[in-house]
């Protein structure tokens, strides 16, 4: 059977890496490690300096997003709020027209019963011959 030789290829790459940076260093390790930690941040910096501002336009068009949704959730916000305080006093003006309603229905009722109660004893009154 035939084996992969990419573990050994690769294996050759990172002993040739480890190599490279501890020549290049006198062969120091920590300075070895130091040099390529700049090194990699040096490329990561340079493939984000080549590449689009993507991350920037994605950013400004969440935020362009975010605001319009925030408008229009401010403006739903106050058109229910707006709704709720015309609703709110139309409702204290129809309690407030039934209650005076109702006071006036009582008060015709009282005025009633207190008109029979003067008739009533009117007439009993003359049934036992007082004046």
């Amino acid at each position: 059977m035939s084996r992969s030789k990419a573990p050994m290829a690769i294996g050759l790459a990172a002993a040739g890496g480890i190599g490279y940076y501890l020549y290049s260093t006198g062969g120091s390790p920590r300075a070895a490690e130091k040099k390529f930690e700049s090194d990699a941040h040096h490329m990561a910096a340079k493939i984000k300096g080549e590449a689009p501002h993507r991350s920037t336009d994605v950013e400004h068009e969440g935020r362009k997003v975010g605001q319009e949704v925030g408008a229009k959730v401010d403006n739903a916000v106050e058109t229910i709020n707006r709704d709720m305080a015309k609703a709110k006093s139309e409702t204290e003006s129809y309690a407030k027209a039934a209650k005076a309603d109702a006071l006036k229905k009582v008060d015709e009722f009282d005025r009633k019963v207190e008109e029979g109660a003067a008739k009533s004893k009117s007439y009993l009154s003359s049934w036992f011959g007082s004046k």
